[in-house]
C-alpha cells in the first residue's frame, strides 16, 4: 500500500479557506454525537453514520469489551494532529513514508474514585511522539509540528479549557 500526503483532498481544503477567509460565518458550525447507554459501563457513541463503542476496563467495573473514554481522549488529539502534520506537509509539498504519533496521559484513579477532592478525575497531564520517515528537513518538520499544534482543534480543546453546560430532561 502506497501512502502519500497528496491524497489529502488540497484543493477542497483551501476552497473552504478561501471561502471562510472571504466569509468568516461560513466557518461556523457544531458536531453532534449521542451516547446511549448499553449495559453496565458499555456505551455506543453515534456521530454522523459512524459508532463507536466505549468501556470500562474489569478493575472499574466494566467488561474491557471497548476502548475507555479516556483512550478516546488520547485518540482524539493523536488523530487530529495527524491530520495536521499532513495537511501542514501537504501546503509545504512536504511527503512521509510513514508518520505515527503516540499520546499518553497520566491519571490518577483517587479522582475519579472519589478519594481525594484534591485529585482531579482526569488526565495530570499529556503528551505526545511523532515518528515520522521522510526527507523533509528538521526545520521542515519543526515548522509542521507547530502549525499543526496552532491549528489541531483537539490539542486546542485538550490545552485549553472548554466551557460545558449540561442540561436533564425525564422521560
Amino acid at each position: 500500500m502506497t501512502r502519500s500526503c497528496t491524497s489529502l483532498d488540497l484543493s477542497a481544503f483551501e476552497t473552504t479557506r478561501e471561502a471562510v477567509a472571504e466569509d468568516p460565518t461560513a466557518g461556523r458550525g457544531a458536531f453532534r454525537t449521542e451516547t446511549t447507554w448499553e449495559d453496565g459501563a458499555r456505551a455506543r457513541t453515534t456521530a454522523r453514520s459512524f459508532s463507536i463503542e466505549t468501556d470500562e476496563p474489569a478493575p472499574l467495573g466494566g467488561t474491557d469489551r471497548a476502548v475507555d473514554p479516556m483512550e478516546l481522549l488520547l485518540a482524539s488529539v493523536g488523530t487530529c494532529l495527524t491530520i495536521g502534520w499532513v495537511t501542514q506537509a501537504a501546503r509545504r509539498g512536504v511527503d512521509f513514508r510513514d508518520l505515527r504519533i503516540e499520546v499518553e496521559g497520566d491519571y490518577d484513579l483517587r479522582g475519579y474514585l472519589d478519594l481525594d477532592e484534591q485529585v482531579r478525575p482526569g488526565f495530570t497531564g499529556l503528551r505526545y511522539t511523532v515518528h515520522v520517515d521522510s526527507d523533509a528537513s528538521p526545520e521542515e518538520l519543526e515548522e509542521i509540528r507547530a502549525a499543526a499544534e496552532r491549528t489541531s482543534p483537539m490539542f486546542d480543546n485538550a490545552r485549553n479549557a472548554t466551557p460545558i453546560a449540561g442540561t436533564i430532561t425525564t422521560a
